[in-house]
C-alpha cells in the first residue's frame, strides 16, 4: 500500500513543475530573476496549507496509535487524504502569457521530472535505511519526505537548466551560426533599435516609411532577444534575399544582451528611444541601464550612422560622446537648441484624432508640415527618429509625410478604436512607464463627451523607483480621470495613496484583484460616450 502514497506525492510533485515551469520561461530561463520572482513573496516557496494538512494528519496518527486504531489501511487513507489536501492546486486567478512547450521547455521538464523522481525514490530509501519503522508509521515518513520534495520543485528547474546548459549552449551555438550566415548571404543593411520605451513603436513606423520606397523586413512583435532575432532571420530571411533593409529590435534586462544581438546582428544604423527605469530592478541602476543601451552604438562601425534623441538626457549624453563620427539627433523640447541638431519638430498640435507638427531638417532647411492619427506626444519622437533615417538614406521630407500620414499605432501601443455600443477604447495595455503613462493620461483628457475611465494596475518593474512613480502616477490620474479602476489589490497601494491625494471622489475609485473582475465593471458599467483607458497589463510574475 505504501506505493500508493509514494504514486500520488510522485504526481503532486510533477504537477507542480509543470505549473511552476511557467513562470521560469517567462523569467527567460534565467535563474536569478527566477529567484527574485520566487523569494519576493514566501507563499511561492513555502506551502503553509500543506504543512497545515500534513500536521493535522500526525496529530490524528497519534491519537489513532493510541487508541489501538493504527490500521495499515486507515493510516493509508488518513496520510493519502492528507497528501491530496497538501498538494491541492491554489486556484491560478488568471494566466495571460501561457506555457510554451517548446523543444527546450520539454528537455527542461524531462530533466527536472527525471530529478524529481530521483530524489523522491533515493530520499525515501535513505530514510528507510536510518530508521527503523513499522508498516504504519511508513505512511507518515512517505509523507515526510514527498512534502520535503514538494517544496524543492522550484529549485529543481535552475538545477536541471544548469545540467543541460552544455546541450542548450551547443543548441544556441548552432542557431546562432546559421542565423550569421544567412544574414552574411542574404546582405540587407542592418538598423538597430533600443531603448527603454518606443522601441517597438519606432522600429514599425520605420519600417511603413521605409517600405514606400524599399523592401524592408523588421522583426515582429517584440521579438528583441537574441534568440528572438535568430529565429526571424533562420524563418523569414532565409527564404528571400531580396530585402534591402532589415530592423532589428534589441532589448536586454542585463547588461550583454545588446552588444550579443548586435555581434550577430553588425548593424550599420543604430537608434536610441530612451532610458528610463523600466527594468530598473533588473539593472539596479539608470547609469547601468544606459551603459547596457549604448553598447548599440559601440557596435557600430566608424562608418556608421547613430541615431539619437536628444530630448533625453542620458541619449543626450551619449550623443556627445562623439561616437560615431556621423550621429543624428532629434529634438522637440528644446527648441533653443534645435538648430545644432539635424532634425526638429515644432508647432506640435494634439487632438483626440492625432498629432500634426512641423518637420525642419536643419541641415537642407527642408521643412514639411506631417499629420498623423496616431496619439500621445511622445509619437512625436519616435516618428523624428524615424524621419532621421528615412531621410539619411534618400527619402525626402515631403515623401516621407505622406508615409506618416498612414501610420498606424503598435499593438497595444494607445490603439484608439470605438466599439459598437458608441464606446471609445483607448488600448495602451502593452506596459507602461512613467514617461508614457503620463502621456496616455493626457490622451484620455482630451475626451469631454462622457466619462473618462482609467483601468491600471500601475507601473511595474522601476524597482526603488516604483512607489514614488506610481504615486506621482495616481496624481496626475486623478486630474484626468472620472473613474479610475485599480488591478491588484497589493501592489497598487501607493497608486491609491497618489489618487487620494489628489483629491479624488473615493466612490469613483474602485480596486479589485484580477483584470478579469475589473473587465466584468468595464462590461457592465461602461456606458455610450465613456472613454476607457487601458493602460499596462500585469505581467503574470506580479499575480
Amino acid at each position: 500500500m505504501v506505493q500508493i502514497l509514494i504514486f500520488v506525492w510522485l504526481v503532486g510533485v510533477l504537477f507542480r513543475l509543470w505549473r511552476v515551469a511557467r513562470f521560469f520561461q517567462i523569467e527567460g530561463y534565467d535563474a536569478r530573476r527566477f529567484f527574485r520572482w520566487l523569494f519576493a513573496r514566501p507563499s511561492r516557496y513555502v506551502m503553509w496549507h500543506a504543512l497545515i494538512y500534513v500536521g493535522v494528519a500526525a496529530l490524528a496518527a497519534l491519537a489513532l496509535n493510541l487508541a489501538d486504531q493504527d490500521t495499515e489501511v486507515i493510516y493509508l487513507l488518513l496520510w493519502g487524504a492528507a497528501s491530496v489536501l497538501a498538494m491541492w492546486p491554489e486556484p491560478v486567478k488568471e494566466i495571460k502569457q501561457k506555457f510554451k512547450l517548446t523543444p527546450r521547455a520539454t528537455r527542461l521538464l524531462i530533466t527536472a521530472a527525471a530529478l524529481a523522481i530521483v530524489l523522491l525514490i533515493g530520499l525515501q530509501v535513505l530514510a528507510d535505511n536510518a530508521i527503523d519503522t513499522t508498516a504504519t508509521t511508513h505512511f507518515a515518513l512517505i509523507t515526510v519526505v514527498g512534502l520535503i520534495v514538494y517544496h524543492l520543485v522550484p529549485l529543481l528547474l535552475p538545477l536541471a537548466n544548469l545540467i543541460l546548459y552544455p546541450v542548450e549552449a551547443s543548441f544556441r551555438r548552432m542557431f546562432r551560426q546559421r542565423a550569421r550566415r544567412t544574414l552574411e548571404q542574404a546582405g540587407p543593411t542592418v538598423i538597430g533599435v533600443t531603448g527603454s520605451y518606443g522601441k517597438t513603436s519606432t522600429k514599425e513606423y520605420l519600417a511603413h516609411i521605409l517600405s514606400g520606397r524599399y523592401k524592408v523586413l523588421a522583426t515582429p512583435k517584440s521579438y528583441n532577444t537574441l534568440m528572438g532575432v535568430c529565429i526571424v532571420i533562420n524563418q523569414d530571411l532565409r527564404h528571400d534575399y531580396s530585402y534591402d533593409y532589415f530592423i532589428v529590435e534589441m532589448g536586454a534586462y542585463v547588461e550583454g544582451e545588446i552588444r550579443a544581438i548586435s555581434q550577430l546582428t553588425r548593424p550599420q544604423i543604430s537608434i536610441v528611444t530612451a532610458v528610463g527605469p523600466q527594468h530598473l530592478e533588473r539593472f539596479g541602476s539608470m547609469e547601468a541601464i544606459a551603459k547596457a543601451k549604448y553598447e548599440i552604438i559601440e557596435a557600430l562601425p566608424p562608418d556608421g550612422v547613430g541615431v539619437f534623441n536628444w530630448d533625453d538626457v542620458y541619449v543626450r549624453t551619449m550623443y556627445e560622446r562623439g561616437y560615431p563620427q556621423t550621429r543624428l539627433g532629434v529634438t522637440w523640447q528644446n527648441a533653443e537648441l534645435a538648430t545644432q541638431l539635424r532634425f526638429q519638430a515644432c508647432n506640435i498640435e494634439t487632438s483626440a484624432e492625432g498629432l500634426s507638427f512641423d518637420v525642419i531638417d536643419n541641415e537642407t532647411g527642408e521643412e514639411h508640415r506631417f499629420s498623423t492619427r496616431l496619439l500621445g506626444q511622445h509619437n512625436v519622437t519616435n516618428i523624428l527618429l524615424a524621419v532621421a533615417v528615412a531621410r539619411h538614406l534618400g527619402m525626402s521630407l515631403v515623401e516621407i509625410a505622406i508615409r506618416v500620414a498612414s501610420l498606424e499605432p503598435a499593438e497595444h501601443r494607445l490603439q484608439r478604436k470605438t466599439l459598437p455600443g458608441g464606446v471609445t477604447v483607448i488600448d495602451d495595455a502593452y506596459s507602461a512607464n512613467p514617461v508614457g503613462a503620463k502621456n496616455a493620461l493626457d490622451v484620455l483628457a482630451l475626451h469631454q463627451g462622457g466619462r473618462r475611465v482609467l483601468i491600471t494596475p500601475g507601473i511595474v518593474e522601476l524597482g526603488p523607483l516604483q512607489e514614488q512613480e506610481n504615486v506621482r502616477l495616481g496624481r496626475y490620474a486623478a486630474q484626468a480621470s472620472t473613474d479610475i479602476i485599480l488591478v491588484g489589490i497589493e501592489q497598487t497601494q501607493p497608486l491609491q495613496r497618489g489618487i487620494r491625494e489628489g483629491g479624488f471622489d473615493n466612490e469613483r475609485l474602485h480596486v479589485f484583484d484580477t483584470r478579469d473582475e475589473a473587465i466584468a465593471w468595464f462590461q457592465r458599467e461602461i456606458k455610450a460616450g465613456d472613454t476607457v483607458l487601458f493602460l499596462n497589463d500585469l505581467p503574470d510574475t506580479y499575480l
